[in-house]
C-alpha cells in the first residue's frame, strides 16, 4: 500500500527514560514523528536528535504525562494523528490503510487497531472486549462502537481530538483515555474499533511496578469521574477505591490534590453518553 502523504498524518509518540526503545521503534514508523520527551533524565532527546535527524523532538523540562501527546498534536500540524509509544508501532502498510478509513466514516475520531503483543504476536485481550462491544456498530462507523480506546495504537482526527481538548494536565497517566473518550462521544464523535489494520506492542523491560501502575490508574478514574460522571458515579468509584486494595486506596489519596481542578472543570456526560456508560457496565464480568 502506498504510504500516507506527509501532510495526511504525523506519529505522535511521548516518552521519558526509554532512550534505547525508542532507537528501535521510531524508525518503523511510515509518516513523519514528533517524539515529545516528558524530562527523560537518561539521554533520549540528545540521542534522537544524533541517531534519527528525521524525527522533530520535542523536550519537556518536567513530566506532564500525557499532556504530552496534546503538545505533539499541536506541533504534528496535520489532518490526522497516529499515537504510538515508545514500545508499539503500527505494521507495514497499515497506517495508510487506516488514514483510508478516516476518510471514507467522517464521523469517526478514534480508530482503535489490532493490538498484536510481543514476538509471538499474542492478540491483545482487550481487543477481544472491543470486538464484542455492546454498543454494536452503527451504519456510519467501521467497526464496534467504543467508548474508551488503547492509547498506544489508535489514529485520531486531529479536529475532533483538539475540539475537545485532547489529554489533560490533570488526569496525566496511566488511564488517560477516559476523559477524552467521554467528551468525544458527548459531542456527537465516533469511535471504533477495526480489526484490519494492526498495531504490534513489544512491552518495554522499563514498567513500572504492577502495583504502582494499578495506584495510578484509580488516581485518573477518580479524577475522570470527578470531571464527568455523575455524582452516585463518583460515590461509586471513591467507594470501589476504598474497598478493592492498597493500591486503589493509594491512587485515591494520590488523587486528592487534583481534586480542586478536577472540580473547576467539572461538566457532566449528557443522558445519552450516559446510558452507553449503563450498557458497558452490565455486559463488565
Amino acid at each position: 500500500m502506498t504510504p500516507p502523504r506527509t501532510t495526511d498524518v504525523t506519529v505522535v509518540v511521548m516518552s521519558r527514560d526509554r532512550r534505547d526503545d525508542l532507537l528501535a521503534t521510531l524508525p518503523r514508523h511510515e509518516a513523519p514523528v514528533v517524539l515529545v520527551d516528558n524530562a527523560s533524565s537518561d539521554g533520549t532527546a540528545d540521542a534522537v536528535e544524533a541517531q534519527l535527524p528525521g524525527v522533530t523532538v520535542v523536550p519537556l523540562q518536567e513530566n506532564v504525562g500525557s499532556y504530552a501527546r496534546t503538545i505533539g498534536v499541536e506541533c504534528a500540524g496535520t489532518e490526522f494523528v497516529a499515537f504510538a509509544d515508545d514500545d508499539s508501532w503500527w505494521a507495514p502498510g497499515d497506517l495508510a490503510r487506516a488514514v483510508g478509513i478516516m476518510r471514507a466514516h467522517p464521523r469517526l475520531a478514534v480508530l482503535n487497531a489490532r493490538i498484536l503483543v510481543g514476538p509471538e504476536e499474542r492478540l491483545d485481550p482487550v481487543c477481544a472486549e472491543m470486538a464484542a462491544s455492546p454498543l454494536g456498530t452503527p451504519p456510519d462507523l467501521p467497526g464496534p462502537a467504543l467508548l474508551g480506546f488503547v492509547a498506544c495504537a489508535v489514529l485520531v482526527r486531529t479536529a475532533a481530538f483538539s475540539a475537545v481538548g485532547g489529554f489533560d494536565r490533570i488526569v496525566r497517566f496511566p488511564g488517560e483515555e477516559e476523559r477524552l473518550a467521554l467528551d468525544l462521544a458527548a459531542a456527537g464523535w465516533g469511535m471504533a474499533y477495526v480489526d484490519e489494520v494492526t498495531v504490534h506492542h513489544h512491552p518495554s523491560p522499563r514498567r513500572a511496578a504492577p502495583e504502582q501502575r494499578r495506584a495510578a490508574i484509580w488516581r485518573s478514574r477518580v479524577l475522570t469521574a470527578l470531571m464527568r460522571r455523575s455524582v452516585p458515579q463518583v460515590a461509586g468509584v471513591v467507594l470501589a477505591a476504598l474497598r478493592t486494595g492498597a493500591p486503589e486506596r493509594r491512587g485515591l489519596l494520590h488523587a486528592l490534590p487534583d481534586v480542586p481542578a478536577a472540580l473547576r472543570v467539572r461538566r457532566p456526560v449528557p443522558a445519552g453518553v450516559q446510558e452507553q456508560l449503563r450498557l458497558l457496565a452490565g455486559s463488565a464480568p
